[in-house]
């Protein structure tokens, strides 16, 4: 007996309908849904790279010193992290012809200089045929120094500086103010940063970047602060002047926990407080505290 025709809600169906929808590829002859070309998907593979166009191996400048890397702009991202792949993403041209599906690194030594992305796009070959191709991407690192780390090493290349100074033996509220900048990362700008004998200069290109940790010092502490620049040179023709300026904070020459005699005509102001107090907090104002009574006061930067 014959094999029973195959059955769909009820009804009976003939076989040449279900293999109507099935034709034989013109290449190598096997059974395949029916398309434009009558062409299997492994023979549209072999005739049609929908990668053509898309570098798979290319050059990424990296700069030592900063540990960053020129997309332009210079760009700061660690290894096998989500900034760096998308900045190895832009490099790569011809991939907006295609659909991009996937993206992820394969793994390399870090020693290796090499990169390597594994991409997964798709692309319309046909009428209603969509085709799909994973492939890899090398990127070769090279060495580049960037601009701002040339400027570090030629004189005469900041144009803003800030010294900031503590005239004491004891430099606690400096090293409390080194931790606060380090936390905020208040110094980013800085393209150089220089040990002086009572404090640190911090150099920058512009007065603009040097101006965010003058706020940020005259915020969290008791500061003094005076500017000057100084020309640099001058164009006649177009009346363009070039400066440089420099910006001198002095911090307050009293720590926590210091010791201090107050002056009679302060005494007075303060109501009457003793003479020997106790600092024990340093803000934008110093707040102490009377010894003997445990009053405690705030004397503002006025």
């Amino acid at each position: 007996m014959g094999s029973a025709a195959p059955h769909v809600a009820g009804k009976i169906v003939d076989k040449a309908i279900l293999e109507a929808s099935f034709v034989r590829c013109c290449i190598c002859g096997i059974m395949t849904k029916s398309n434009a070309a009558n062409t299997c998907i492994n023979c549209l593979k072999s005739q049609i790279d929908i990668t053509e166009g898309i570098p798979k191996q290319l050059v990424l400048h990296h700069c030592r010193d900063c540990n960053r890397y020129q997309r332009p702009p210079w760009t700061l991202a660690e290894l096998e992290s989500a900034e760096l792949l998308a900045l190895c993403l832009k490099n790569i041209k011809g991939l907006k012809r295609v659909k991009l599906l996937d993206a992820s690194f394969i793994w390399t030594e870090p020693h290796s200089r090499r990169i390597k992305v594994k991409l997964t796009v798709q692309k319309e070959v046909q009428a209603n045929t969509l085709l799909q191709q994973t492939f890899q991407v090398e990127f070769v690192v090279q060495n580049l120094q960037c601009d701002d780390c040339k400027q570090t090493y030629t004189p005469h290349t900041w144009q803003a500086q800030v010294q900031v100074r503590q005239r004491v033996p004891h430099k606690r509220t400096f090293m409390f103010l080194e931790q606060l900048i380090l936390r905020h990362a208040a110094h980013e700008k800085a393209i150089g940063i220089k040990q002086m004998y009572e404090g640190l200069d911090f150099q920058y290109k512009a007065q603009s970047h040097a101006n965010r940790i003058i706020n940020f010092v005259m915020t969290n502490f008791v500061a003094r602060h005076k500017s000057s620049r100084q020309l640099v040179s001058h164009d006649e023709q177009s009346g363009d002047s070039k400066y440089k300026y420099t910006n001198i904070l002095e911090l307050a020459p009293i720590c926590k926990d210091d010791l201090v005699i107050l002056d009679p005509k302060l005494q007075k102001q303060l109501g009457g407080i003793g003479p020997l107090i106790l600092v024990y907090k340093v803000t934008t104002s110093v707040h102490i505290v009377d010894v003997h009574t445990m009053r405690t006061h705030e004397i503002d930067t006025q």
